[in-house]
């Protein structure tokens, strides 16, 4: 499933899109850095609501950090692990993405 061109999405900035992963909608975060993109479930570990302070727009920390805008638990970009907040040691679900001719795509 296409989920969205890479151009779409800044060098270092998230994009919200929606999939359907087995039978379910789910909203997911993407990540992209340089060529690369990243995806987890748009769900806090914490508390399991959104991530996003607004639908697509998310807060990003001066370390560089995810920030849930509901709790303000960081996640690092690479793992999604938390290393800040209420659910420290949680790690977000990542979803499998790949980009192939500038199209991001469920893996």
């Amino acid at each position: 499933m296409r989920l969205s061109a890479l151009n779409d999405i800044a060098d270092g900035a998230f994009a919200e899109v929606e999939a359907t992963i087995g039978d379910d909608a789910e909203s997911l975060i993407l990540y992209r850095s340089g060529g690369e993109v990243r995806a987890w479930l748009n769900v806090c570990p914490h508390a399991g609501r959104r991530l996003d302070w607004a639908p697509g727009q998310f807060l990003k920390s001066k370390e560089g950090h995810l920030v849930c805008a509901a709790h303000g638990a960081s996640f690092e970009l690479v793992a999604g692990a938390c290393v800040a907040g209420p659910c420290r040691g949680d790690t977000l679900h990542a979803v499998a993405v790949q980009v192939r001719d500038g199209e991001v795509w469920l893996a």
